[in-house]
């Protein structure tokens, strides 16, 4: 019997600050941006500093199945392939993309809504210039 090591306990540490994270997104490239983001913590709160991550170790892949991706050298990394292949962490890489996926198709459905709240934020900006506020 193959022995299963299971990672849920560094998901549910990191689950909170990531929906956080995503529902605050105010783009497509920010869901992207805070999913690599989140699976380096997670990553790294997993392999204890062992290891160096680097922003293009994964990527949110919205055109395919599953919806991310990981680099070829952490793959080629013995002890990173070691806990990929046996563990429960491509499934909770899998639920991250997912819920990501959910917020970037909105996101993308929708972009009026977010040119509008750049535009706003530019405005004030301009507004409290104009006016000395701080």
């Amino acid at each position: 019997m193959i022995k299963q090591l299971s990672f849920t306990k560094y998901e549910r540490k990191i689950l909170p600050n990531f929906r956080e994270m995503i529902s605050k997104a105010e783009s497509t490239e920010d869901v992207k941006k805070f999913f690599v983001y989140t699976a380096i913590e997670l990553f790294e709160d997993i392999f204890e500093g062992k290891m160096d991550f680097e922003y293009e170790d994964i990527a949110l892949m919205p055109d395919s199945d599953p919806h991310y991706k990981v680099s070829k050298r952490l793959l080629s990394l013995e002890d990173f392939a070691s806990a990929w292949n046996d563990s429960d962490l491509p499934v909770i890489i899998k639920h991250l993309a997912e819920s990501a996926m959910h917020r970037y198709k909105h996101l993308q459905k929708y972009p009026e809504k977010t040119e509008a709240k750049i535009k706003g934020r530019i405005g004030r900006s301009a507004a409290a210039k104009s006016l000395k506020l701080p």
